[in-house]
C-alpha cells in the first residue's frame, strides 16, 4: 500500500508566509524558507508555496525564492501562483521546483494542461481546485477564492484529469482555516472516481482529522498550513499518531 502524505502549505505574501481562514484575514506567520526547512527536518513528505497574490496581481511566480528554497530544503516541493504558460513552468523547473501547480490559468485555458502535461509530463501538474459548497452542490473558485466560474467541480475534476493533469489539490474554501476537520465527502467522491492521486486541503485541526480524511475520504495526501505554522501539531507527532491508527505513512 502506498504510504500517505503529509504535505505543509506556505501561502506567501510579499516575502512572508501568512495564512487566513476561508481565504481571508490574513496572517503572517514566518520566513518561507525557514519554515520549509524546518518541515523537511520534522518528517513532512513535500511542501507546496503558494504566491497566493501573483494572480490577481498579474505578474510571475516568484522566481528568487523557488530558487532559495531549492538550495536549502531536500524534499520535493510544488509551486504556484501565476503560472500561466509552458515558459513560466520551465523556469520554475530549472529554477527548482518539482512540481507547478495551477488554478485560475487552467480555467481561464484548459488547453494549457494539456500542453504542460505534454511538455514536463503528467507527473509535474498538480491542478488545484479551490471549491465552495452552496445550493446543494460544489463550485469552482478562482483568483484566490475571489471569483466563482459556474463549473461543478467533479465535472471539471473529470475535465482536467482527461487532460492530463496528474494529482489535484483540492482545498474547501468552506473549511480553510477552521480547524474543524476536512471536506471528507467531496474529498472522497473524487478519490473513488479519478485515477489519480487527491490531495485534501482546508480544516485540517488535529490528528484525528488526518485519520478521518485518509480513511473515509480516502485522500492520498492531506495538505494543511496554520497548526504547522504556529507549532500547534508538530509533524512528527502526527505521522507517529497515522501510524499508530494503522495509516500507512514515512516515519
Amino acid at each position: 500500500m502506498l504510504t500517505k502524505r503529509i504535505i505543509p502549505c506556505l501561502d506567501v505574501k510579499d516575502g512572508q508566509t501568512v495564512k487566513g481562514i476561508n481565504f481571508v484575514n490574513l496572517r503572517e506567520a514566518g520566513d518561507p524558507v525557514e519554515l520549509g526547512a524546518v518541515y523537511a527536518d520534522q518528517g513532512a513528505d513535500e511542501l507546496v508555496y503558494l504566491d497566493i497574490t501573483a494572480t490577481i496581481e498579474n505578474r510571475s511566480t516568484f522566481i528568487e525564492l523557488v530558487k532559495n528554497v531549492a538550495a536549502n530544503i531536500n524534499i520535493p516541493f510544488t509551486v504556484g501562483g501565476g503560472i500561466t504558460s509552458v515558459k513560466d513552468v520551465g523556469d520554475l523547473l530549472e529554477s527548482g521546483a518539482d512540481k507547478i501547480s495551477i488554478n485560475s490559468a487552467a480555467v481561464d485555458n484548459p488547453d494549457l494542461i494539456g500542453k504542460l502535461a505534454k511538455a514536463f509530463g503528467s507527473q509535474c501538474v498538480v491542478l488545484a481546485i479551490d471549491t465552495k459548497f452552496s445550493e446543494n452542490h460544489w463550485e469552482v473558485y478562482i483568483h484566490g477564492g475571489r471569483t466563482p466560474v459556474g463549473k461543478e467541480t467533479v465535472k471539471w475534476a473529470k475535465e482536467v484529469v482527461d487532460r492530463g493533469a496528474g494529482e489535484i489539490l483540492l482545498t474547501s474554501m468552506n473549511h480553510d482555516g477552521t480547524k474543524e476537520g476536512f471536506a471528507v465527502d467531496i474529498t472522497k467522491t473524487l478519490s473513488e472516481m479519478l485515477p489519480i492521486p487527491i490531495i485534501a486541503s482546508g480544516g485540517g485541526g488535529i490528528p484525528e482529522h488526518f485519520v478521518d480524511v485518509f480513511k473515509n475520504g480516502k485522500a492520498d495526501a492531506a495538505l494543511a498550513a496554520s497548526i504547522f505554522h504556529f507549532n500547534e501539531v508538530r509533524i512528527k507527532d502526527l505521522k507517529q499518531y497515522l501510524a499508530d491508527n494503522n495509516i500507512p505513512v514515512r516515519i
